[in-house]
C-alpha cells in the first residue's frame, strides 16, 4: 500500500508582495475578459459612423477623437494582457499608420470565440494550432481577393479613389476635401523613383478660424509667424542653421565691475558689441542670407542682422528645425559662427505671405519648369497642408485624418493592389475559412471555424455602428446570401442603408490597401495567441518607497 504524504500549504516561492495567477479559471479567462474590454471600449468608434471618446489625459490635455491609434495612446492600459493587444496595434500603426481599429477588434473577437472552447475542454495549444491554420489560410485566400491595383504613375484622380475609404472612416462627410488635399501634397513633393516618397515631406500647419473648405496646399514649408527682422523676403539664399541662441554668451560665474569714470562706462559693454558685430560680418560676408534659429535671439545680434540684411526666423520645435535643415540641405550647428560650405544650405524662396488673417513664412525649393528655376540636383521638396476650422480639437482630427491618408498612400507604393472594403474582404475570407474548417479533421477544425465566425466582426461592426443592432443583424444576413452566390465577393455594407444596406465595393469605389488588411489579420492573430498560450501570470511587488499620502481636499475648510 502506497504512502500518501500531505502536502505542506505554507511553502513561500516567491517574495512578499507578490502575485501568483494560474490556470485556465484564474489566468486565461481572466486575461480574455481584459482584453474583452478594451476591443469593447474602440469597437464603437469602428468605421465611418464610429462615435467619438472624449478623453482627458494625465496632463489634462483634452482629445476628442474615434482614432484608436490614438485612444489607445492616450488611455493607459496597465493590464499585461491588454498590453500585448496595444503593441500589437503600435505595430501596425509603425508598419501601415492605417487599420490599428481592426487589430484591436479582430483580435479580441478572437479571443472571444475562443473562450467557449475552452470552457468546453478544448485544450488552449488546439486552438492556437486551429488559429494559426486558420491564418495562413486567410491570407492565401486575401492573395486571390485583390480586384484592382492603383495605376503607375501616379495620379491625382487614382490617389483620391485610393484615399476615401482610410479618409472617410476618421472624417466621414469631408473626405472629398481631405482627400484631394492629401493627393495634390503627396503629388507635388513625389520623387521621380516613388519608392523614395518620404511621408515627412509632407506637413500639416493648424491655423484657427474659417472652415476646411479654406484649406489649401502650399508648396514649401509653412511657419505660422513671421520672421524676426526686417527682412520679410529673399529669393536665391545661402541658409545657415543654428541650434543655439543667437545672443551674447552668459558667463557661469558672477563677477563685481567697479567703474571709475565715464568712459570706463561707455566701453564696458563695447567689447563684446565688437565682437557679435565681427561674428555676424562673417557671416554676411560669407553669403548667408537667410538665418533659422532653433532658440532665442537676442535684440543687439537682432540689430546687427538688420544691418546685414540678414532675414532670421525663429523655429522652436526641434522637429520641424530638422526638418528645415532637410529641405534646405543643410547642417543644424550648436556655435554660432561661419558656416562651412558643407554645412551651409540654399533655399530658392523666403517669403512672408498672409493666410486668413495671419501672416505666416513659406520656405520653399522652386520644381524644375518652374520660372526662375536652377540647378540639376534632385532637392527636397515639401508641401504643406494648411488646415482651416473653427476648434483646436477639430483640428487635430483633421490632422490624423490626414496622417493616415499619406501612410495610406507610403503602403501603396510599397504594395499598390486593393481590395473591396466595406467589411467584404472579411466576410469572404470568413466564408473560404469556414469551407477550408468543414474539410479539416482533428479538434483544430473548431478553433479554425471560431476563427472564420470572427472574422464576421468586421462588417458586423460596421453595420452596428452605422444601423443599430437589429438592423445590422439583418445586413449581415443579407450579406451572407449574397457572397454564396457565384461573383458576389465584393458585396459589403452600404452605411447609409440607401437600398437594402448591402453594396457592391467595387462599384461605389470603396477600396482598401491589401497590406494594410493583411498586417492586420497577422498582427490580430498573434496577438490573440500570444494571449492564449498564456497559463499563469506572475506580478512583482511595483519598485519605489511608501506612496507620500495625499491631503484631503477639503483639508482648509472649517
Amino acid at each position: 500500500m502506497s504512502l500518501k504524504v500531505p502536502k505542506a500549504n505554507n511553502i513561500q516561492l516567491f517574495k512578499d508582495g507578490y502575485k501568483h495567477l494560474q490556470g485556465i479559471e484564474d489566468a486565461v479567462l481572466r486575461n480574455i475578459q481584459a482584453v474583452s474590454e478594451l476591443s469593447d471600449l474602440v469597437r464603437t468608434s469602428f468605421g465611418p459612423n464610429g462615435r467619438n471618446k472624449l478623453i482627458i489625459n494625465h496632463l489634462g490635455r483634452l482629445f476628442v477623437t474615434s482614432d484608436a491609434a490614438t485612444i489607445i495612446r492616450e488611455v493607459e492600459v496597465v493590464h499585461p494582457a491588454a498590453k500585448l493587444l496595444v503593441m500589437a496595434s503600435q505595430a501596425q500603426e509603425s508598419e501601415m499608420g492605417d487599420s490599428t481599429n481592426m487589430v484591436i477588434i479582430l483580435a479580441g473577437e478572437l479571443l472571444k470565440k475562443s473562450e467557449n472552447l475552452l470552457v468546453m475542454g478544448l485544450h488552449p495549444s488546439e486552438v492556437i494550432k486551429g488559429y494559426e491554420l486558420a491564418c495562413v489560410k486567410a491570407l492565401a485566400e486575401l492573395e486571390n481577393l485583390s480586384t484592382s491595383s492603383l495605376p503607375s504613375p501616379f495620379t491625382q484622380e487614382s490617389l483620391i479613389t485610393a484615399l476615401k475609404p482610410a479618409i472617410a472612416s476618421k472624417q466621414y462627410g469631408y473626405e472629398d476635401t481631405l482627400s484631394s488635399l492629401v493627393a495634390e501634397a503627396a503629388l507635388a513633393v513625389m520623387p521621380k523613383n516613388p519608392k523614395n516618397f518620404n511621408v515627412d515631406n509632407v506637413r500639416v500647419v493648424k491655423i484657427m478660424g474659417g472652415s476646411l473648405p479654406g484649406s489649401k496646399v502650399v508648396q514649401g514649408m509653412v511657419f505660422g509667424r513671421e520672421p524676426e527682422g526686417i527682412i520679410k523676403k529673399v529669393s536665391n539664399a545661402k541658409v545657415a542653421v543654428f541650434t543655439s541662441a543667437l545672443d551674447i554668451a552668459q558667463t557661469e560665474t558672477k563677477g563685481t565691475v567697479l567703474l571709475k569714470n565715464a568712459d570706463e562706462m561707455l566701453n564696458f559693454t563695447r567689447g563684446e558689441e565688437q565682437q557679435l558685430e565681427r561674428i555676424f560680418k562673417e557671416i554676411a560676408d560669407s553669403g548667408i542670407k537667410v538665418i533659422i534659429a532653433g532658440s532665442s535671439i537676442g535684440d543687439l545680434a537682432l540689430h546687427y542682422l538688420n544691418r546685414f540684411n540678414i532675414a532670421v526666423l525663429k523655429v522652436l520645435s526641434k522637429f520641424d528645425l530638422r526638418r528645415v535643415a532637410r529641405v534646405v540641405n543643410a547642417t543644424p550647428l550648436a556655435r554660432v559662427g561661419v558656416p562651412t560650405p558643407e554645412e551651409a544650405g540654399y533655399v530658392d524662396i523666403f517669403e512672408t505671405t498672409e493666410i486668413g488673417g495671419d501672416r505666416v513664412t513659406v520656405l520653399r525649393q522652386l520644381a524644375s519648369g518652374e520660372e526662375g528655376y536652377q540647378g540639376h540636383t534632385e532637392k527636397t521638396r515639401t508641401a504643406t497642408i494648411v488646415l482651416r476650422g473653427a476648434t483646436a480639437n477639430h483640428l487635430d482630427d483633421l490632422e490624423r485624418a490626414i496622417d493616415d491618408g499619406v501612410n495610406v498612400i507610403k503602403s501603396l507604393i510599397k504594395d499598390p493592389r486593393l481590395v473591396p472594403g466595406a467589411g467584404a474582404t472579411e466576410l469572404e475570407l470568413g466564408r473560404r475559412v469556414e469551407a477550408y474548417g468543414s474539410g479539416m479533421r482533428g479538434l483544430a477544425q473548431h478553433a479554425v471555424k471560431r476563427y472564420a465566425t470572427a472574422l464576421e466582426v468586421i462588417p458586423r461592426t460596421l453595420a452596428e455602428n452605422a444601423l443599430g443592432g437589429a438592423e445590422g443583424n439583418e445586413v449581415l444576413s443579407r450579406l451572407w446570401a449574397k457572397h454564396e452566390q457565384k461573383g458576389g465577393e465584393a458585396w459589403g455594407v452600404d452605411i447609409e442603408a440607401e437600398e437594402d444596406g448591402t453594396l457592391l465595393a467595387t462599384d461605389f469605389k470603396i477600396l482598401d490597401p491589401l497590406a494594410a488588411k493583411q498586417w492586420a489579420i497577422k498582427l490580430a492573430t498573434e496577438a490573440a495567441v500570444s494571449v492564449l498560450s498564456v497559463d499563469s501570470i506572475i506580478m512583482s511587488k511595483p519598485a519605489g518607497g511608501p506612496k507620500v499620502p495625499q491631503q484631503a481636499s477639503n483639508w482648509d475648510e472649517d
